[in-house]
């Protein structure tokens, strides 16, 4: 086991990456300040990989746990933070890429160094406020800063996008950045290595469209079937968008275009 690295939160992200990294998971509950300063001296990591955070069922379910919301993506986040600063720990904090608002006939590929702008859900504007305040200390303090976004996944699991797909039927049909997890996996260990610090954006290159993902889940389940719509006629506050892997890229990691991840995701979710 990699007794250097202790993460914190055991839900999707925190669950995948412990088993990738064969590394210790803390499931005990922060509230304060002495919660964190316990987890550390118990386990001692070099690094501490944050994977709290809370978005209910879906975002929409954020608007009724305000509280639970505020303090799983801004609260704890800071205090980990803090307690890293003092006790010269590498934080990685897992991010989210749904902060901006996009426009599909005018904007390009957003990047790390553009500013938040979408206030619009009370769960953006949570990921915003960690954000900003962890970006300050990035620079001094080695903060890094790992934006996810749609995770997707080879395995079924509720939070994954291809198991929410199957069950939708009717799917929208525009680009969306996508994070393939065994990919993303490989990124955080990559950026981890290198001690990488402030933001990245850790998605694959290029814009998913639901239904390419669809169309080979199909050749292999011929009966299923799914319907595309306008995502105007949704009515809901949502943020769709492109993220560069630019960044990333001149990092040194690989970054696999999302069209190339689709049929190995497929088949290797059809074993489960």
């Amino acid at each position: 086991m990699n007794k250097n690295i202790l993460i914190v939160g055991k839900g999707f992200i925190g669950s995948r990456l412990k088993e990738a990294l064969d590394c210790a998971v803390s499931t005990e509950k922060i509230y304060a300040y002495k919660d964190a300063e316990r987890q550390i001296d118990r386990f001692k990591p070099k690094v501490l990989i944050n994977c709290i955070g809370f978005t209910g069922a879906n975002v929409d379910e954020c608007e009724l746990h305000k509280d639970k919301t505020l303090t799983a993506n801004t609260f704890v986040p800071i205090l980990l933070a803090d307690v890293c600063v003092r006790r010269k720990i590498k934080l990685v904090h897992i991010s989210s890429g749904c902060i901006y608002h996009y426009d599909y006939d005018k904007d390009r590929p957003i990047g790390e160094e553009k500013l938040p702008d979408f206030f619009d859900l009370f769960y953006s504007r949570t990921k915003i406020y960690t954000e900003r305040a962890l970006e300050i200390l990035s620079g001094r303090y080695g903060v890094l800063i790992v934006r996810t976004r749609i995770p997707l996944d080879n395995r079924p699991h509720p939070k994954n996008l291809l198991t929410k797909l199957i069950h939708y039927k009717k799917i929208i049909d525009i680009p969306n950045s996508i994070s393939y997890i065994p990919d993303f996996i490989q990124a955080v260990k990559y950026l981890v290595k290198i001690d990488a610090q402030g933001i990245y954006n850790v998605v694959n290159k290029g814009g998913l469209r639901y239904k390419d993902l669809l169309s080979v889940y199909k050749k292999y389940v011929p009966d299923f079937s799914f319907e595309t719509i306008d995502y105007k006629k949704l009515k809901m506050v949502r943020t769709n968008l492109v993220l560069t892997t630019r960044k990333l890229e001149q990092s040194g990691f690989n970054v696999r275009p999302v069209k190339e991840v689709l049929e190995e995701c497929v088949r290797n979710y059809l074993k489960y």
